[in-house]
């Protein structure tokens, strides 16, 4: 299965209706931008699109009403007074770790964007495709734009060379943080979160036969900075993963307590705080933080379940409703 292929064909209908969900197409260069939340103003259906696409189209992904998250969160928040967004999937090391892992950065003079998706497997320049061994050709590629700008022409040009496909095969999803699909797109990385902290915790990802993941959607500023601050709250405080695995318990008893953001010094404050202290530079903080708030291994083998970590919902609910002086559009539950 091409993630690229799967993840254009989910994404080329809804290019061709995009005023549908909230959104507009540009025509860079003869690439495709689906604008989802840059100057439009996206919505929902948007953000979902861009988070099924950026796992290439290998994960569900919902978003779970305020009336039947708490069950959803398994009586661990049975009080969570927001939506959330579940992700799970059958393949989830191709589909976060090959596609949606936000693992490089489009840096020009004049323009900025994190990138992800299943472009990233086409261009396969990351250290992670050696250890995961996958990487593809594809006659086609999507990838997604986690910017405040639309792509300018010569960004296009580029993303296509190194994508090895014609510009007119394809298609750039962009949405800032501080809009609706934005911050669910975002959001939805929770299984992605924890599959990279194992990852770089050298453990052995051919074990993993499945997983999902859910963390509570906040409310979205007009701030893109607090509305990071907020996305990633909801991740290292509210998100709870849960994988299928084989093999052994006593390595998994073993990580466990590595593979959560209480595993870290600076856990405890809310991602804003930390990350002036940091001088708004991601390389500055612990990167021990990055992790969902609870892990459970599934042991396929022995039937064992292994759970590390827990909620916090004072810090996430602080992050949520902090008052600033700008406007947040809270989302329909």
């Amino acid at each position: 299965m091409s993630l690229n292929q799967t993840a254009f064909d989910l994404v080329q209908p809804c290019v061709e209706r995009a005023a549908e969900i909230g959104g507009a197409c540009h025509d860079r260069g003869g690439v495709r931008v689906l604008d989802c939340g840059v100057k439009q103003p996206g919505g929902i259906e948007a953000g979902l699109l861009m988070a099924r696409a950026a796992l290439g189209g290998l994960a569900d992904v919902v978003v779970v009403p305020v009336a039947t998250v708490g069950a959803a969160f398994a009586g661990l928040w049975d009080d969570c007074p927001w939506p959330a967004v579940a992700v799970s999937s059958r393949r989830p090391v191709e589909a976060c770790l090959a596609a949606q892992y936000a693992g490089w950065k489009v840096s020009t003079p004049g323009y900025f964007a994190m990138a992800s998706g299943p472009i990233r497997a086409a261009i396969g320049r990351e250290a992670v495709f050696d250890t995961i061994g996958f990487r593809e050709r594809a006659a086609v590629a999507v990838g997604l734009l986690e910017t405040s700008k639309l792509p300018p022409n010569e960004v296009c040009a580029t993303l296509a060379a190194d994508a090895g496909v014609d510009p007119t095969h394809l298609i750039l999803l962009a949405a800032r943080t501080a809009s609706i699909a934005g911050s669910l797109q975002v959001v939805a990385r929770s299984l992605e979160t924890a599959l990279h902290k194992l990852h770089e915790e050298h453990f052995d990802l051919s074990r993993i036969v499945a997983g999902r993941g859910i963390a509570p959607l906040p409310p979205v500023p007009d701030d893109d900075l607090i509305a990071i601050g907020r996305t990633n709250d909801a991740i290292l405080y509210g998100g709870h993963v849960v994988l299928e695995v084989t093999g052994d318990d006593a390595s998994l008893a073993e990580i466990g307590p590595r593979s959560v953001s209480r595993g870290s010094a600076s856990y405890g404050e809310p991602f804003l705080a930390l990350f002036a202290r940091a001088g708004h530079d991601f390389y500055a903080l612990d990167p021990a933080l990055f992790a969902p708030a609870i892990i459970e291994f599934v042991n396929l083998d022995t039937g064992r379940r292994h759970r590390f970590g827990g909620l916090d919902p004072e810090i996430v609910e602080r992050s949520f409703t902090t008052p600033t002086a700008l406007t947040t559009r809270r989302l329909d539950s």
